[in-house]
């Protein structure tokens, strides 16, 4: 902590500390030293390591603002009972997880895990991939498995959406763009990988939850699970829930329902029927 927030935190109420920090963050954002980092001028990750009950972060500067990242910097745990959830059901098989974003799940997820599973985490920004590197060391989290790419139904490339028309970075609620033209409400794009889970995760690992927080490209990410979710029938949580269609097309008749909401955007759904059952 530098002197002058230092000072600025004595003089200025407890209460009011986190419009400072808004301030500052925002101001922040016009110097040329900051356009020229998020325009890929300046190598340099700036950062800031956080802690809570679960462990250690590394959180960019650029999402400071956003409502996890604020929660993490008073300490508190984002997402908890979606955590606690998979943790419960992860004991003994693999876990994928995307977007992994800075990595915020993974101490809590990774170490609810039997010592030979693995977390297979998905994040394609690349600012937030070099964060969640960061955790991941600052928690020796040897199960962990980061893959710097996006979710979809096959291998490819796509246009990222980092920060949307003010240049303010959109941290976890960066998104595939379904078109590579622009938008009213668009700021930075890169390119990004994109990978499918049926060709990245081994057929012989047995998977017990996919966790997929992707920002409306789930449905694109579960098409190329789909060879995975049959071998496996793993809990499945997703944040955008493919349309009814789609769900009564591929998911259903492998004996998945809906079986309630987690923080009432994430939705459960679970394998009811035996595997040789749904495959018949």
């Amino acid at each position: 902590m530098t002197d002058a927030v230092a000072f600025a935190k004595k003089i200025v109420p407890a209460r009011l500390h986190p419009l400072a920090q808004r301030i500052r963050l925002a101001v922040h954002r016009t110097t040329p030293r900051y356009r020229a980092w998020r325009y890929g001028k300046w190598p340099v990750l700036q950062c800031q390591i956080v802690y809570n009950k679960l462990g250690g972060y590394c959180m960019p500067h650029s999402s400071a603002d956003r409502v996890a990242s604020q929660l993490l910097l008073r300490g508190y745990v984002y997402e908890p009972d979606t955590i606690e959830y998979i943790a419960k059901y992860a004991k003994h098989g693999d876990v994928i997880h995307a977007g992994a974003f800075f990595g915020d799940f993974l101490p809590g997820i990774s170490r609810a895990c039997a010592p030979s599973c693995k977390i297979w985490a998905f994040e394609p920004d690349p600012e937030n991939y070099r964060c969640a590197l960061i955790t991941i060391l600052i928690n020796d989290l040897r199960n962990v498995r980061l893959i710097n790419a996006a979710l979809g139904e096959k291998g490819g490339t796509c246009s990222l959406v980092t920060s949307d028309a003010d240049g303010r970075a959109l941290g976890e609620l960066s998104y595939v763009a379904a078109d590579q033209g622009s938008g009213p409400d668009r700021g930075d794009t890169v390119t990004a990988q994109v990978v499918s889970i049926d060709e990245v995760v081994p057929q012989d690992s047995v998977i017990s939850v996919l966790h997929l927080d992707i920002e409306g490209y789930e449905t694109n990410a579960l098409a190329g699970a789909l060879a995975t979710i049959r071998r496996n029938r793993p809990l499945i949580i997703v944040e955008t829930l493919p349309p009814k269609e789609w769900l009564a097309e591929f998911l259903f008749p492998l004996g998945y329902r809906i079986d309630g909401h987690l923080h009432k955007q994430n939705t459960v759904l679970v394998p009811t029927l035996s595997s040789a059952a749904a495959a018949e």
